[in-house]
């Protein structure tokens, strides 16, 4: 540890849309730095993976060998904001055995290599934060590890992609098809070019890894969590929404799934209106955390953007800073509680089936039977008339809360029947 008076080394790897904000606050608000922490900040230099100017940045700092930044001597602090696994990996093991602290918004190589790169940090004896990996600017990493490290967290659930709020709330709002929703969301630089990761859950999956890990004191990985996208979502399924009075939300699921095991998912889900997280609107993301003793508590804020993002990683510098000030490191991530992972299929909610049945007598009573047979109880069945050959008819079915093995048989036993014309539609739907 660094416990002299020379200023504080730090090498930044990455200078994209969050990197370059970085080395902006770094420079330009040194003397606000400095005086936050007691020493001031000297940027040794900053890895890129292509060479080439970047606006703001001196050209001199910009070095396309990162690795040869983590020899120089004497270096404190490493900022990884360069994303995907390798060489970030590499790059961030190089730091802790050269006896730097790292802070980092990596979500995909935390939720992946957690526990190494973890279990790296504490044998060096320095630093590992994270803020900015999970929801931007939203301070929710630091309250699950140390505010509310002296309660029982019962479930956490949040919006923590900004893209697929954006479509989703479009799609409620304008009328909007996925498409066309997507469409925009990549005009406005919401979503990528290649939006699968988003679309498709990926992102937000490793995001929910990290925050369970937190919340219930147990090692999760990306591979843990049961992950459906947004690509199915139809009109037909807003539209349902909408007479429930509820909104479609990407929900990452982090509960307690008995005492010593806890199920992680993210899923498309009717939210009701009158829910915290429904009214989340655009790319904004949302965390919304239960706990015995606290009761409900939510955050929420900008999830994304490279000014945001910056914001949360430069308070994870000046903590990192501090505690090198001091020579000390600071509080570990704590897995105590060791519990199981339990499977998708054993988690419960409410559920939203739809499904376009023949429209005859005895048919409604036939499906009703199948859920029943299933143990699965029936809150409230609705039937609209659907244009379909020969006649038909749009079953909606709202279940009590049941497991999620309980439905998904009693779907499969549905697709057998003669009287299903069309596929079956299901979605969770969030209580209070």
């Amino acid at each position: 540890m660094n416990k002299g008076t020379g200023p504080l080394r730090v090498a930044l790897l990455g200078c994209g849309v969050v990197g370059s904000q970085v080395a902006r606050l770094l420079l330009n608000e040194a003397d606000e730095l400095q005086a936050r922490i007691g020493r001031p900040f000297e940027l040794v230099g900053i890895g890129v993976r292509t060479a080439g100017p970047r606006p703001g940045v001196p050209e001199e700092l910009l070095t396309t060998d990162p690795s040869a930044l983590l020899d120089e001597p004497g270096l404190d602090l490493v900022i990884e904001v360069m994303g995907g696994i390798e060489p970030a990996r590499t790059l961030m093991l190089k730091a802790f055995s050269v006896g730097a602290s790292v802070v980092t918004a990596n979500k995909a190589l935390l939720a992946t290599h957690g526990a190494e790169v973890f279990a790296a940090a504490a044998d060096a004896g320095v630093d590992l934060y994270y803020e900015a990996s999970v929801a931007g600017a939203i301070p929710i990493i630091r309250p699950l590890a140390e505010s509310l490290i002296g309660d029982r967290v019962i479930a956490v659930k949040g919006i923590v992609n900004g893209t697929t709020n954006y479509i989703l709330d479009q799609m409620h709002s304008t009328g909007a098809t996925f498409p066309e929703a997507l469409a925009e969301a990549q005009q406005l630089g919401y979503a990528e070019a290649d939006p699968t990761a988003d679309v498709e859950g990926q992102d937000a999956a490793a995001k929910a890894a990290l925050l369970a890990s937190l919340a219930f004191h147990t090692g999760v990985t990306l591979n843990d969590v049961s992950c459906e996208g947004i690509t199915a979502v139809t009109p037909e399924d807003i539209e349902a929404a909408n007479d429930m009075g509820c909104v479609i939300k990407l929900l990452a699921d982090c509960q307690l799934a008995g005492e010593d095991s806890i199920a992680v998912a993210v899923h498309p889900t009717m939210v009701p209106l009158d829910h915290p997280l429904a009214g989340i609107r655009g790319a904004y993301n949302a965390v919304f955390v239960e706990s015995e003793n606290a009761g409900r508590l939510m955050f929420m804020g900008p999830g994304a953007g490279g000014t945001p993002t910056a914001s949360a990683i430069m308070g994870d510098v000046v903590t990192a800073a501090r505690n090198r000030v001091r020579g000390v490191a600071g509080p570990r991530a704590s897995l105590h509680s060791n519990r199981s992972i339990a499977s998708a299929s054993m988690s419960s909610s409410r559920y939203y089936v739809s499904m376009v049945v023949r429209d005859a007598p005895g048919v409604l009573a036939r499906v009703a039977d199948c859920f029943a047979r299933g143990g699965v109880s029936l809150q409230s069945v609705r039937q609209a008339p659907h244009s379909t050959e020969g006649g038909g008819a749009r079953l909606m079915v709202t279940t009590h809360v049941a497991t999620d093995e309980a439905v998904r048989s009693t779907v499969s036993e549905l697709e057998t029947f003669a009287d299903v014309r069309q596929g079956i539609r299901v979605l969770r739907v969030e209580g209070m």
